[in-house]
């Protein structure tokens, strides 16, 4: 393997001008810097890049740690797509971390960022608490913006949507619309996502006199599966809802699909309502009505706060993001 001081001796020139013009501190003239270039292309030598960013104090990387359980659905898909490219705009490179199944892994992973001394770091948490993200963004030199969960003491430090005050909102515009028997389909309840869109659910019926029963909230797991499966139990147990809100878009189609197949139209009989507004809602039949989660722009804030606290500029500080219900055919008013 060619080492940086043969490259200095093909090029005639000490091994600390070669490192100047590999960091670009320090003045090279044009001439030299050709020589060196011209040398490291006939040597083939590849420099050791952990090493000259030690040395440069930047690596122009953003880290990104995810559990890998998000990996497999269209959310996570979208949030990596704008993610990669909007670091790409900022002229940096993107680094995946699996924070994998716990807590432990998570730092793990965000310790792996450290490591490989990441100019900034993004985590979209599962396990680790709000207390634990707190200590980890005072703890670290590096700026570290948490995504999607609300921190107590580092709030210029999180950018997330009011997922509760969200699913409140979807569940309101249900009884509104003369609906007083909603069913719910929960996420994973280890899901602080899916907790608080149940929690919205809940409080809806609570500030509007209904009983919370809890035989019409069924466990899901955000697949399509689930949500049929949760219909079947319902449907086993001979429960009456004309409305089922289902919290995610995939639980909701799996919903609609098991409602078909029982005979129920939607919305005829049931209206549904999923959440995250997927690129397919509005094609499946009925349309979906879904709440959209700006995942868009709530990735351009993180990365935007990121770029400010790396290289200053313009900084406006953004209130909590919320969701919109997007109002399709899977909804209808019952008769006054």
């Amino acid at each position: 393997m060619t080492t940086m001081l043969e490259v200095a001796k093909r090029a005639g020139v000490s091994k600390a001008t070669v490192s100047r013009v590999l960091t670009g501190n320090g003045y090279v003239s044009q001439e030299t810097k050709d020589r060196v270039f011209q040398a490291i292309e006939e040597s083939g030598y590849r420099p050791n890049l952990l090493a000259r960013n030690l040395a440069a104090k930047k690596t122009q990387t953003l880290g990104l740690v995810v559990t890998n359980t998000l990996y497999h659905g269209v959310y996570f898909s979208e949030l990596l797509f704008h993610a990669a490219r909007m670091t790409e705009d900022q002229g940096r490179q993107l680094i995946l971390a699996d924070g994998k199944h716990s807590a432990e892994e998570e730092r793990d992973a965000i310790q792996y960022l450290l490591d490989l001394k990441c100019d900034a770091i993004i985590i979209y948490p599962r396990f680790l608490s709000i207390e634990e993200m707190d200590a980890i963004v005072k703890k670290h030199a590096q700026p570290i913006m948490v995504l999607n969960r609300r921190l107590h003491n580092n709030s210029s430090h999180c950018v997330w949507c009011d997922q509760k005050a969200s699913s409140f909102h979807a569940v309101t515009t249900l009884i509104e619309m003369g609906h007083r028997e909603i069913a719910f389909i929960t996420g994973s309840l280890d899901s602080p996502t899916g907790i608080e869109r149940l929690s919205g659910y809940k409080d809806a019926l609570t500030k509007q006199n209904i009983n919370i029963r809890s035989e019409l909230i069924i466990e899901g797991k955000w697949t399509p599966q689930s949500g049929a499966a949760g219909v079947e139990t319902l449907l086993a147990r001979g429960e009456k809802f004309t409305a089922l809100v289902a919290s995610n878009d995939d639980m909701a189609i799996g919903a609609i699909k098991k409602l078909h197949d029982k005979g129920i139209t939607v919305p005829e009989k049931v209206s549904v309502i999923g959440f995250d507004d997927i690129a397919i809602a509005p094609y499946v039949v009925p349309a979906l009505s879904s709440v959209k989660i700006p995942v868009t722009e709530m990735i351009q804030e993180t990365i935007e706060r990121l770029v400010f606290m790396l290289d200053g500029g313009d900084f406006k500080f953004h209130p909590p993001f919320m969701g919109e219900l997007m109002l399709r055919d899977s909804l209808i008013s019952l008769p006054r």
